[in-house]
């Protein structure tokens, strides 16, 4: 295994054309659950100049206005250009209303273990969550720095620090390890939109990224840039406009943003735009929450965990952990421990993270916050698999 390598990863802001098809799915299966947490839905979500498409499948009780809530969506992240704004897109939709499902109708809450049990997945899936020590929050740094600098562009954004941006944008970090731990900055590359060429000149809308974005994200990062770190900014020219304008977007294209940046395995599956009884969007939730309270344990400096998982039956057939030879004790030991300590079964994981009812409990949706900077690892909402409360159950003697 190597020790010494650079690792590159990407973010994106959430006006890029992909995460504008993520945030739409999800803010539609945030509209179902607030009306009824027994919804069965899948969204999925197309986007190119001047047109929304729709694909969804649902069984539910409540009403969903679907072009409003996409309007919604692309009004928030600020798009009012003329070849793409909230007001004069086309938005198609292809809609079907699926029967209803007796057997999702039941309230987790109360369910008991036996209960539990007779609940089966839907889907067939391998899914992986992964955790290190790079960072406080148990992320790849990597990606971490790659959120924080797509994010701070939003930010700068829509603060008015930097005016002319507009929504789209893309962040890259590359970082050298030694004996696999972060030892410098290799490369940054920020590219952003903004809404007239030549507004400001080249220089300037370096300078401003740079100081504005870059200098501020890593002012308290512990390993920062040094006089050989190679900062791109647009090293390609002015990049006018952006979004769906320029480049078309699909529901579910950035798994490795939406997770780890490549740096640990991820399932192929997308996480948005799904109901929480979809085992292949929550079940690398659970995945996460194993292998973060692992690392927080003391019983490994990294560990991926995969959990596979096969229609009708409730629980994964296999459990499978790799800490990079960084264990304590031996990882079948640790993944015993996880099969012992922690529920993956699907309806144990609904009820452990109250998965149907977060919408309606957090303020403008839940899972619409996850569509943008990454479904794992955030510290800005407070996310039930991100809770290291195993630690006690998993510490060495």
């Amino acid at each position: 295994m190597k020790k010494d390598f650079m690792f590159t990863s990407e973010s994106v802001t959430e006006g890029h054309p992909d995460k504008l098809c993520d945030l739409i799915s999800d803010a539609i299966v945030d509209h179902f659950l607030q009306q009824d947490p027994y919804s069965r839905v899948i969204a999925e979500c197309a986007v190119s100049t001047s047109i929304v498409f729709i694909a969804a499948r649902f069984a539910s009780e409540a009403r969903v206005d679907f072009p409003n809530i996409a309007r919604q969506v692309i009004n928030q992240i600020g798009y009012n250009q003329h070849a793409f704004n909230d007001k004069t897109c086309s938005i198609l939709t292809s809609l079907r209303e699926l029967p209803e499902d007796r057997n999702c109708c039941f309230d987790e809450r109360e369910l008991t273990d036996k209960e539990i049990q007779k609940i089966p997945v839907r889907n067939q899936v391998t899914v992986f969550g992964f955790a290190c020590n790079h960072t406080p929050a148990f992320m790849p740094l990597p990606i971490w720095l790659a959120h924080k600098l797509a994010r701070k562009l939003t930010s700068v954004r829509l603060q008015k620090i930097l005016p002319y941006l507009a929504p789209d944008g893309k962040t890259q970090v590359g970082i050298e390890f030694r004996n696999r731990i972060p030892y410098r900055i290799h490369s940054i590359a920020v590219i952003a939109s903004q809404n007239k060429d030549g507004e400001p000149d080249v220089k300037s809308f370096s300078d401003d990224i740079k100081e504005a974005v870059i200098d501020s994200v890593f002012y308290d990062e512990p390993v920062k840039p040094d006089k050989d770190t190679r900062i791109f900014v647009n090293p390609d020219g002015p990049f006018i406009t952006g979004g769906p304008s320029v480049h078309a977007g699909l529901t579910g294209r950035k798994n490795a943003i939406d997770t780890y940046g490549e740096y640990s395995r991820h399932s192929g599956a997308a996480l948005s735009g799904k109901d929480p009884m979809r085992i292949d969007r929550i079940g690398a939730y659970i995945a996460r929450y194993a292998a973060k309270n692992v690392v927080a344990a003391g019983l490994a400096a990294e560990c991926e965990v995969q959990l596979s998982y096969s229609i009708g039956l409730p629980q994964p057939v296999s459990i499978q952990v790799e800490t990079f030879g960084t264990g304590k004790i031996s990882d079948a030991k640790i993944a015993g421990a996880l099969g012992r300590h922690i529920d993956f079964r699907l309806a144990g994981i609904v009820k452990q993270f109250n998965l149907r009812h977060l919408p309606s409990l957090v303020k403008g949706g839940f899972y619409k916050k996850l569509a943008a900077y990454g479904h794992v690892g955030r510290m800005d909402i407070g996310l039930p698999w991100e809770i290291t409360d195993k630690v006690h159950l998993l510490s060495l003697p």
